[in-house]
């Protein structure tokens, strides 16, 4: 074992650059990270400010380097970018890859709506009518039909452009837990054969009226039930410590993990990681931030994800400061979410890989271009001295 302590953190959705079967899933020409700096260089007049990452070489993930982030001619840490095989664009699908399970079988999408026969079993479980029924973003779904739930109790059921059932309801009309019930339900719908899809998300939100309705940080997934042993659960029957940090639980359904630890927001999660790295433990944090795709790329706000990374920079400084000899630092992503590129949808892109720790030798090592993400969980498996199920490829010997 060379590292104790593997800290992985996701940085949802922010993709570095259009992959190279981005026509299949309509995404020609995206590039989250890449055009959110040139819009602080160009609309804002100010560089993109991530000094950390910076360090760390986030510009290499350009061949032709980041508007306004300098690209340092020895990076403290090594750098690459990863690419999604699995056949989904979602955030189940980019999760499970890394820890070594790819989704090669397709799930279902519903661009027109779900099927009677579905709803009719959730409107029948739950008592109560439902509204909506189409692709729809998430905010401008409350601000169609929130004034109408508020009047009905109706579920409002909607979908994006992934495998997706979301079920948005007040929370002063639908209690929590009576919404947590009905998301748990739909799942058992969706499980297979006949529809299978990547997940169901309860989205709650709170207001008086149209104007000022907001989804609230009590958002929950319930994903499809791994198919196979991941990362996690060898690991966990390998004796080591597995922890959650934010969404990672809900992806795995608890599967592999020891603990977990909701976030409320990107800060949030930050404080829980600086809570885990200050504990004794041996094994792996794995770490989701998901207010870059739910609070901005998903509603196109470019300023936002930007300084949303502002603010997960500084924070990264913080947890790199305290970082032990024998800690090793990942940070990636699950898929692209261009806040600049038309739509409200996901978009396939490359994502980031960058990975340092204090006691590496080598500087600025360049990973190159990997060809699955399940790079990420063979080498956390390698490092560990765990036998894997043969997909990824270990960078352990690259970074020690």
């Amino acid at each position: 074992m060379r590292y104790q302590r593997i800290l992985a953190i996701v940085i949802d959705s922010i993709g570095v650059g259009f992959a190279p079967d981005a026509a299949r899933y309509k995404s020609e020409g995206a590039d989250t990270l890449g055009h959110i700096a040139t819009y602080f260089e160009r609309e804002l007049d100010r560089p993109l400010n991530i000094p950390t990452m910076a360090k760390l070489g986030v510009a290499y993930t350009h061949p032709n380097g980041l508007d306004g982030v300098p690209a340092p001619a020895e990076p403290l840490g090594a750098h690459g970018r990863m690419q999604v095989i699995s056949y989904g664009n979602d955030s189940l699908d980019g999760h499970w890859e890394m820890m070594c399970l790819p989704t090669r079988f397709h799930v279902d999408y519903f661009p027109q709506g779900f099927p009677d026969e579905l709803l009719d079993k959730i409107r029948a479980f739950s008592g109560r009518g439902i509204l909506c029924n189409k692709p729809y973003s998430g905010t401008q779904v409350i601000y169609d039909y929130g004034e109408e739930q508020l009047k009905t109790g109706d579920l409002i059921v909607y979908t994006s452009g992934d495998s997706v059932l979301q079920i948005a309801a007040h929370e002063d009309v639908i209690p929590l837990d009576e919404l947590y019930r009905i998301c748990e339900y739909a799942r058992t719908l969706i499980n297979g054969p006949k529809i299978t899809m990547g997940r169901v998300i309860a989205r709650p939100f709170v207001g008086t009226c149209k104007e000022d309705f907001t989804r609230t940080a009590n958002r929950r997934d319930y994903g499809l039930e791994p198919t196979g042993p991941t990362v996690l659960t060898m690991l966990q029957d390998a004796g080591y410590d597995v922890i959650s940090v934010g969404k990672t639980w809900d992806l795995f359904c608890g599967h592999g993990f020891d603990r977990t630890y909701h976030n409320e927001s990107n800060m949030d999660g930050m404080d829980h990681v600086d809570e885990v790295m200050a504990q004794d433990w041996r094994g792996l944090c794995f770490t989701n931030l998901v207010d870059f795709d739910a609070m901005y790329g998903h509603r196109r706000n470019a300023q936002g994800d930007g300084e949303a990374l502002e603010a997960f920079d500084e924070r990264l400084s913080r947890v790199m400061d305290a970082m032990r000899p024998d800690d090793l630092l990942m940070v990636t992503a699950d898929h692209g979410n261009d806040p600049t590129y038309p739509g409200t949808d996901h978009t396939r892109e490359l994502v980031p890989l960058l990975v340092w720790s204090p006691s590496m030798q080598g500087r600025g090592v360049d990973l190159g271009l990997r060809s699955t993400c399940s790079d990420l969980g063979a080498t956390i498996l390698d490092n560990f001295g765990v036998a894997g199920n043969g997909e990824g490829t270990s960078f352990l010997a690259q970074v020690s």
